[in-house]
């Protein structure tokens, strides 16, 4: 585990995928003990390229990252047995099922609160358990499309959609921190909570400046013409002679006075805040950087009081000293590598421990345990 903040916190993962999954991750890395429970043969993701010797997907091992898994049938009498022995002594359930697939499986929310009323169930589906899309079929860039994530966000000609996915990595952060609060609450009250979170809705949670500043007939958001995404010369991206790309981020006027006088350029102090888009002056600095290598700029501006950096390839990523001097690269495997990036926190002072590989076990020996334990507890 990372950390050991959540010990003794146990978590059971029924989700597939990445956005389920990745808040089950949380959890481990923040301490708690997650058992991930699959159908015969393993979720989908698990066969997914690209595989390793042992048939297994790397990505799904760095997304799976210290869990147990276990293969139970949920649709058969043994194995909803041996579920419902889990679930007894529980703390977190996280499952991406359309909504009604559990019902259907025999596991209502009442089947689920007499097994145990402290469970913190999270449903994490892709638009929510209810409204008119709760079965719609989606993936991220539809999610993405009605929850506000697309329409400000690329060219002036057409959206451009982000890697890695957002809306999958944003729902399973909001699952994660919505679980950890339901869990401070029924440490007071004893009761456990239902959780119902959309990846739709974790993207649209961002849009409120959006939203405002339409609804006041203000100038709302729109592909490159706002100073936040790629309307003003002193926030953008440029490339360079040799075909790098480098980012300013000079919003502050000390910084974009640093940056023309740095480049020879003090005429465009004076320019910063001509009216958007700054189509002119843009295209002025994108001249500058073009006109030499990105190790010129480089040497050039890291020196300078501003905001400046290039746009690093991954291989660049793990040996940059400001995220080695971090220590949060953890990468294993041999010849078969697996690079992962442990849990973004340090916590008193100390960073994150080594995460462990996710380990496959037979689903009787975990439930012997967590049977014991329920017991014993």
């Amino acid at each position: 585990m990372v950390h050991r903040l959540l010990d003794g916190v146990r978590v059971l993962d029924l989700s597939q995928y990445v956005p389920g999954p990745y808040a089950a991750l949380i959890l481990a890395d923040l301490g708690a003990e997650v058992v991930k429970v699959e159908p015969p043969g393993g979720e989908p993701m698990r066969h997914l390229r690209p595989r390793d010797k042992d048939g297994t997907s790397a990505h799904y091992k760095v997304i799976n990252g210290g869990k147990c898994v276990v293969e139970l049938d949920l649709k058969a009498s043994a194995g909803k047995a041996a579920f419902e022995t889990l679930l007894a002594s529980a703390d977190v359930m996280v499952e991406s099922y359309r909504p009604g697939v559990l019902d259907r499986l025999g596991f209502t929310r009442e089947h689920l609160e007499a097994c145990n009323p402290r469970l913190v169930h999270v449903a994490l589906s892709g638009w929510g358990q209810s409204g008119p899309y709760r079965l719609k079929a989606g993936h991220d860039i539809n999610y993405m499309s009605l929850g506000g994530g697309l329409v400000a966000s690329g060219v002036k000609e057409a959206p451009v959609f982000a890697w890695p996915p957002t809306a999958d990595f944003a729902s399973g952060i909001q699952a994660a921190a919505t679980a950890l609060a339901a869990l401070l609450a029924c440490a007071r009250s004893g009761r456990g909570a239902f959780v119902d979170v959309s990846l739709a809705e974790s993207v649209l949670a961002w849009q409120s400046i959006g939203l405002t500043s339409d609804a006041r007939g203000k100038d709302a958001p729109a592909r490159a013409r706002n100073t936040l995404n790629g309307g003003a010369a002193c926030y953008n991206v440029y490339r360079t002679k040799d075909g790098g790309f480098v980012s300013i981020g000079n919003l502050e006027a000390k910084f974009w006075a640093n940056f023309c006088t740095a480049v020879g350029r003090p005429a465009w102090i004076a320019r910063q805040w001509e009216a958007l888009p700054q189509e002119a002056l843009i295209a002025e600095v994108a001249a500058l950087f073009a006109a030499e290598p990105l190790a010129h700029w480089e040497a050039l501006l890291q020196a300078v009081d501003n905001c400046f950096e290039p746009v690093r390839s991954f291989p660049e990523l793990a040996s940059h000293p400001q995220i080695a001097a971090r220590r949060l690269v953890q990468t294993s495997g041999g010849a078969e590598p697996l690079v992962e990036v442990l849990y973004p926190a340090w916590v008193d002072g100390a960073p994150p421990g080594p995460r462990a590989p996710v380990r496959f076990a037979g689903a009787r020996e975990v439930v012997e345990r967590w049977r014991r334990r329920a017991v014993a507890e």
